[in-house]
């Protein structure tokens, strides 16, 4: 399995966690973004920085993407086109995204986008909190340890 992370709008210490986790786990972690990212030295992680524009990382993530890899993001859209793909989908938050619940995801976010398109004050996502955080380390290891026993 390879973790890719949508690291332009992924949270410090969301990406913590699993440069951690590859270290540990010895698993493939790949930030893409379209600026530079600093990442610690090590075999298990890199940085993969894409040109700006729209949609450019996401379009390299699900390029690169292989079956049963998993995919941390905020994004709707290209978590849909990872459960297409094949691949797991996990927000920053611990939140998966699954084939049952995508389309009802995708259409709430196109009607919010509709209600700001016509001056709604809609409000944005709460305040990143520790309980995200350790919602998210809790939903990850848990595949993680349905999936393979740790190496040491």
């Amino acid at each position: 399995m390879h973790i890719w992370v949508d690291a332009d709008a992924c949270p410090a210490v969301i990406k913590d966690i699993l440069f951690r986790v590859a270290e540990r786990r010895q698993l493939p972690v790949t930030l893409v973004a379209n600026q530079l990212m600093r990442v610690p030295g090590s075999r298990y992680i890199r940085a993969l920085q894409v040109p700006a524009g729209a949609d450019v990382a996401d379009a390299e993530i699900v390029a690169r993407l292989e079956p049963g890899d998993l995919v941390v993001t905020g994004d709707i859209p290209l978590a849909a086109q990872v459960l297409e793909k094949g691949g797991l989908a996990l927000n920053p938050r611990g939140d998966w995204y699954t084939k049952d619940t995508i389309a009802q995801q995708l259409t709430m976010r196109a009607f919010m986008e509709e209600l700001r398109g016509s001056g709604v004050d809609t409000g944005g996502p709460a305040a990143f909190s520790q309980a995200d955080r350790q919602q998210f380390a809790n939903a990850l290891d848990r595949e993680l340890a349905r999936r393979a026993p740790r190496p040491d």
